[in-house]
């Protein structure tokens, strides 16, 4: 198929699918007048890539990935990498769900003003707050 069916297919941009050739993450063959063609499983690749990035992976950490996905089998040092990725991922959600509780703070004293006095720190309101729950 030729990049814009794939383009359809996967639910990207044909901008998207050169970047990721670009990145070494998908392998097109190529027409005699040099036009892209791609397999049937490239839909399915295409997947793969966009759920990895979505994991927070970048490029190369995919291109790398790849190949073991196909393979069925992670040397150890790649699921260090792995593992080290899952870990920041979970810091990271933990920091925006403190945000998250921060920002509820700030909700509760701009729909009731009046209930609590202004806090001095947004931490310290979210322990008021957990302490009156």
């Amino acid at each position: 198929m030729r990049i814009g069916e794939l383009a359809n297919k996967a639910g990207v941009s044909t901008r998207a699918l050169r970047y990721y050739e670009e990145q070494g993450l998908l392998q097109p063959q190529r027409t005699t007048s040099g036009q892209r063609v791609y397999p049937e499983s490239a839909v399915d690749r295409v997947g793969i890539i966009q759920q990895l990035y979505a994991a927070g992976l970048g490029s190369r950490v995919i291109a790398t990935l790849l190949p073991a996905i196909d393979a069925r089998q992670v040397d150890p040092e790649l699921l260090e990498r792995l593992l080290d990725e899952r870990s920041r991922i979970k810091a990271k959600v933990a920091e925006l769900q403190d945000a998250g509780r921060r920002l509820d703070v700030l909700i509760s004293l701009a729909t009731y003003p009046g209930m609590q006095s202004c806090p001095s720190s947004l931490d310290h309101a979210l322990t008021w707050e957990s302490a009156s729950a």
